[in-house]
């Protein structure tokens, strides 16, 4: 007998269904005892998913409602169109029609973005290659591919699904899409500002109406994220001035029947403005209110700064950290007086609980390995919890210079109320350069190029740097490598070996020749958390081989040169990628031990970060070396310094400041950029963000003013001699690495210098 006609194939699984709940007492049978259970109509789906799904089993008594339940199972598993069952003399007989399954996704008409990223947000919604086809979910895509759209601020974009059946059961899914043209935001209006000017505050969004740098940043597109930040900083503006009631009352955005244009109106109302009366501490301080108020950050008197109060609440918050109290609750309570428009502050602390790290877990690294990070954290798992240590940790990690962005979070720990787990997340950036290239010329003939530098070698932490080139006149081969943790307790290696050639490039045939073979290895010892001292040794071999055009210096400069360094390095800077503030400092000593060789050469570095806002820095540099020969031995010229160009001071020809060698066998007085034994470079630095780039930490610009000159060893310290120049740079944290622009114009050179305005570099700062 059959208990369901056919007549109920072809319905959709909703209309199925509620015929077969409201058709069930028409067609009831009675109960009896299963003697096997058939599954008729698979084609892909696995007998035993049927089975599984099914509220009896062989042997069982079946009734209606046991019917009744197993065809909604059955519904219920997005695998089937329709359902039915028959019963034939004690044997249940399940008859399926199987959803088509999706053969294959594909799409016409994108250029915004990559097929396979769209295939990945289709995968989420459950519209895949080989998943169940349904309507529904078709249509949830195409809203989805509308909505990928309009994050990228595409409003008239059209998308039309064609579904084509296909052999066994199968359709072929094409989402055609009609994008048309992103929609800019035309006009952003501020309505009920009376304090500061409409430009003023349409300066702090980073939402704008375009310029020259929209193809760039994209700050004419439209996003609610984006729009929300804006709104922030709006906030942010006016309770750092004093207006404590200040409030977005509503934000209308409209778009042209086109959806080309948008407009932006934003309603505010800005309060009045208060002034902090006093400062009062209630709570529990640990006995130590004194240190408290030395963190109050707000002042009686001044204006009410959002900035201060938040500040002071960290302050208290990290210091109690510091006890191990990661919990402590601190509130800053205003009791205003409208009346005379002041505000006083009572600060209430509870420090609750002192808890300890359970475990620390690293997020994002996919390429660097754990233990390269987990390496620089001082706070310690199973340790009390100490703030201190966490941001110093923060900082230690940021400063290994492979991530562009480092936080750290803290979790409560389940089920307990005295453990925390800590979270560091990373964001990977590139920390590898590769350049490969050939050149052909009448004098070089062929000639191959290659570099490899990885600051991150496969993901371990250590840096490997091979430098090759095989030009005739200029040869070298450079392989270095650097072991940051060469034993347990963070003592780093460094082994150096090369070997160069140099030989003068020059249309008069000169063929004098400098050949440098030399090893080398240095240890760094940390001494305290910021503080590096360095030693290292090497051996090397110069071989000057006479010919035409030789500068006289390096008459005598052939020999053995057997080095040896100590050096000191403190890093308190808070980023080695992009500082902000904080200070580096580098003084390295170098002794020449050979007989041949004796000298010693002494060189400091310093540079300081000045945060003037969150947007803009000051930057300074100053170097300063010397070099002397000891005994009757004069300074080796090979161990020189060199001025101008980046590093030094800009818009000068790199290398060319400084003393100068005849050359021997010129009838015409030419000669040759040396060096010097002493070094003296002031650098200054204002940073900004990009005209244009927003908050983008990637893309700064900067003004600039150099000052140095190298002097020889028998000259002295002439300031009146120093070059000065003066120009703007561009800093981009590009895919390949750091590359750094500069423009500059020499405001104080002398006759017979070598101008050389526009430069760069790949490398970091200065």
């Amino acid at each position: 007998m059959k208990l369901f006609p056919n007549r109920l194939r072809g319905l959709s699984i909703t209309a199925a269904a509620s015929l077969i709940l409201t058709a069930l007492p028409a067609w009831a049978v009675d109960p009896f005892t299963l003697k096997d259970i058939r599954v008729e109509g698979l084609q892909r789906v696995e007998p035993g998913t049927v089975f599984a799904s099914l509220p009896f089993r062989i042997g069982e008594q079946y009734n209606d409602e046991k019917g009744s339940s197993a065809i909604r199972s059955l519904f219920g598993l997005g695998l089937f169109t329709d359902v039915r069952l028959q019963v034939e003399e004690g044997v249940l007989i399940v008859i399926v029609e199987e959803r088509p399954t999706v053969a294959d996704v594909s799409f016409s008409g994108i250029k915004e973005f990559d097929a396979e990223v769209l295939k990945k947000t289709l995968r989420d919604v459950g519209l895949a290659e080989g998943r169940p086809f349904d309507k529904a979910l078709a249509d949830k895509a195409e809203q989805e591919l509308k909505r990928q759209y309009i994050n990228r601020s595409m409003y008239a974009a059209q998308v039309v699904t064609t579904v084509t059946p296909s052999e066994r059961n199968r359709v072929n899914l094409n989402f055609n899409v009609i994008e048309g043209d992103v929609a800019k935001i035309k006009d952003i209006r501020i309505v009920g500002n009376q304090a500061f000017s409409e430009s003023t505050l349409r300066d702090l969004f980073d939402l704008d109406t375009g310029g020259f740098m929209s193809w760039y940043t994209k700050s004419d597109r439209y996003s609610r994220a984006k729009l929300n930040a804006d709104l922030e900083s709006l906030r942010s503006y006016y309770l750092t001035r004093g207006y404590l009631e200040f409030k977005v009352d509503s934000t209308q955005v409209a778009i042209s029947p086109d959806k080309q244009d948008m407009s932006m109106t934003i309603n505010v109302t800005e309060g009045k403005r208060f002034v902090v009366s006093s400062v009062v501490l209630q709570g529990e301080y640990l006995g130590k209110d004194d240190e408290f108020k030395t963190l109050v950050a707000m002042r009686p008197g001044e204006a009410y700064n959002a900035e201060d109060v938040s500040k002071t609440v960290k302050a208290f918050t990290d210091y109690f950290g510091s006890f191990g109290y990661a919990f402590a609750q601190v509130e800053a309570t205003p009791d205003i007086d409208r009346a005379n428009n002041r505000v006083a502050f009572v600060l209430r602390a509870q420090p609750a609980r002192r808890v300890y790290v359970r475990r620390i877990n690293v997020e994002g690294n996919n390429r660097t390995r754990d233990e390269v990070i987990r390496r620089e954290f001082r706070q310690l798992e199973s340790a009390w919890y100490d703030s201190d240590r966490i941001r110093l940790s923060r900082d230690r990690v940021d400063r290994l210079g492979y991530f562009t962005e480092v936080g750290i979070g803290t979790e409560p720990v389940p089920g307990s109320n005295d453990q925390v787990d800590l979270t560091i997340s990373v964001a990977e950036k590139p920390t590898g350069n590769l350049s490969i290239g050939a050149g052909y010329s009448q004098a070089d003939k062929l000639s191959f190029i290659g570099s490899i530098k990885q600051e991150n070698v496969f993901g371990s932490g250590n840096y490997l740097g091979l430098d090759l080139n095989t030009s005739k006149y200029n040869r070298q081969f450079v392989l270095s490598t650097t072991n940051p943790y060469f034993t347990a307790d963070g003592i780093s290696r460094t082994l150096d070996g090369y070997y160069k050639t140099t030989q003068p490039y020059d249309a008069q045939g000169g063929d004098y020749e400098i050949a440098t073979k030399g090893v080398g290895i240095k240890f760094g010892v940390p001494f305290t958390e910021r503080d590096t001292v360095y030693f290292g040794v090497g051996a090397e071999h110069v071989k000057v081989t006479s010919g035409d055009e030789l500068p006289e210096a390096y008459l005598d400069q052939g020999g053995t040169y057997l080095p040896a360094t100590v050096g000191w390095a403190r890093d308190e800077r808070d980023s080695a990628l992009v500082p902000t503030a904080g200070r580096l400092q580098r003084l390295n000593t170098e002794f020449g031990l050979g007989s041949d060789r004796q000298y010693v050469k002494l060189s400091y570095q310093f540079q300081q970060y000045v945060p003037l806002t969150r947007q803009y820095t000051l930057a300074f540099n100053t170097e300063v070396g010397v070099g002397k020969g000891l005994g009757s031995k004069s300074f080796p010229v090979l161990r020189n310094f060199y001025g101008g160009g980046l590093g030094s001071v800009r818009g000068f020809e790199q290398g060319t400041l400084g003393p100068t060698s005849a050359v021997i066998g010129s009838t015409t007085g030419e000669t040759v950029n040396i060096g010097g034994a002493r070094n003296l470079v002031f650098n200054a630095e204002f940073i900004g963000p990009f005209p244009g780039a927003g908050n983008d930490r990637t893309l700064r610009w900067f003004a600039f003013a150099d000052v140095g000159n190298v002097y020889g060893e028998s000259e002295s310290v002439d300031l009146s001699k120093l070059r000065a120049s003066v120009g703007v740079g561009l800093s981009w944290i590009s895919p390949i690495g750091p590359l750094r622009f500069a423009y500059g114009t020499p405001v104080r050179k002398f006759d017979g210098d070598s101008i050389q305005k526009f430069q760069f570099q790949i490398g970091t700062s200065f």
